[in-house]
């Protein structure tokens, strides 16, 4: 049983890998063709690969002879059969809960700043979103900013954006060792502000120029809040990335139409990879017969040596 939960965790997080590098190589690309919405779409190939690892893997269509070379991907999965496996899934609890503590303690951390009111603006909590905003924001802000501001964090929230970033928080205890989930994560919360960004102008067409000169003026703070909405940085100033998505015009109906159908596709090819590149199970059909028709052909081949 140990060892068919650590085969089903290794799948699950190569699974997650392979498909967490897809979607940053066509992440650029779609954000520019179909839009920033699109792009954070892309994500939901992620979870998809990641379950569907956890599927029967295919039947055998035949049965390998004796002394036949082995794929890598069965060699691993027979190295497993003997690995220590109930030591493994010991460390692998443990990393989990130091991970679960450090994101707790973020969240203590951002909270006590948001009662200070040095945090936001920003959605904290995961059942129970509220809108932080910092204290001097009257001062900070004119009231058409303020209702920009306030524009964005309800989107998140009507968006179930905090929930989204609850399982990407899960995510990244359960794959504690895998630095991919990690970096998908983080660039999953990237592409979720600037879906975030696309949303609002949707339903505020006009007001572009005063959407980019709020995110000029805000000051972003030190601390993020782990669960819950908050601009992560970039490589690149975040505030840069937000403005040069703004400036990309918006996807016409027929290239939304198009999305539609490279995101479907993308999804069903992401599983069904996933699912057909497992080691096969026992053949279909396979039993006592076949193994002694096996043993029979292998005694044809290598005949035993009379003395």
């Amino acid at each position: 049983m140990a060892n068919e939960l650590l085969a089903a965790l290794l799948h699950l997080n190569l699974a997650a890998a392979a498909a967490v590098l897809v979607v940053l190589a066509l992440r650029g690309p779609t954000r520019r063709y179909f839009g920033a919405g699109f792009a954070y779409r892309l994500w939901a190939a992620v979870p998809v690969a990641a379950l569907t690892a956890l599927f029967p893997p295919p039947a055998a269509r035949w049965i390998a002879l004796p002394g036949s070379p082995k794929t890598l991907v069965v060699q691993a999965a027979e190295a497993l059969e003997h690995a220590p496996a109930g030591t493994i899934l010991l460390l692998w609890m443990l990393g989990a809960l130091l991970a679960a503590s450090l994101i707790a303690v973020r969240q203590r951390r951002f909270l006590a700043l948001a009662r200070r009111g040095l945090a936001g603006p920003a959605v904290a909590g995961v059942v129970v979103p509220r809108i932080v905003m910092p204290a001097d924001a009257a001062q900070r802000y004119t009231p058409e900013e303020r209702s920009i501001i306030r524009a964005h964090e309800r989107a998140h929230i009507d968006r179930k954006d905090h929930r989204t970033n609850g399982w990407i928080a899960l995510a990244q205890c359960l794959s504690w060792f895998n630095p991919l989930v990690h970096l998908g994560a983080r660039e999953a919360r990237i592409d979720q502000e600037l879906a975030c960004d696309a949303t609002v102008l949707a339903r505020l067409p006009g007001q572009r120029r005063l959407y980019a000169e709020t995110l000029l003026k805000t000051q972003l703070a030190c601390e993020a809040a782990p669960l819950g909405c908050h601009w992560v940085g970039t490589r690149e100033h975040p505030l840069e990335v937000r403005i040069k998505t703004l400036a990309l015009p918006a996807a016409s109906e027929r290239r939304r139409d198009i999305g539609l159908g490279v995101l479907a596709a993308a999804l069903a090819l992401s599983a069904y990879a996933v699912w057909a590149v497992q080691p096969p199970g026992p053949a279909m059909g396979a039993g006592a017969w076949s193994r002694a028709a096996v043993a029979v052909v292998h005694m044809q081949i290598n005949p035993p040596t009379g003395r």
